[in-house]
């Protein structure tokens, strides 16, 4: 029998902490200096899943380090979870037609 993959606007299940892709979008864009494109990617490079925060920073951000900082500790605060954000430069997240891929699931199956 094959895994069983869940729809992802749905829940993840990162380190056992339950976790809605909602959630991380509203703290990213709780913070002016990101663009309103962003990928979240759950990989497991070892024996832990990981999430990967790709994103963009908005034209008036200048410091993309400082902004991934940022970010990274406002994601923990909020979810309890450590995540590795990724600033990209402007448009190299993936645009899509239709509804936005927002979730990339690197797991093995």
């Amino acid at each position: 029998m094959a895994r069983v993959r869940a729809r992802y606007d749905d829940m993840l299940i990162i380190r056992g902490v339950n976790l809605y892709p909602s959630e991380v979008e509203r703290i990213l864009l709780s913070d002016g200096g990101v663009a309103p494109h962003y990928q979240l990617v759950v990989e497991r490079p070892e024996t832990m899943d990981e999430l990967i925060v790709l994103c963009e920073p908005a034209e008036s951000e200048r410091d993309e380090e400082a902004l991934r900082r940022r970010l990274e500790r406002a994601l923990h605060a909020e979810t309890n979870l450590r995540m590795a954000v990724r600033v990209l430069a402007a448009g190299s997240v993936p645009r899509s037609e239709g509804k936005a891929v927002r979730v990339i699931d690197r797991l093995p199956d």
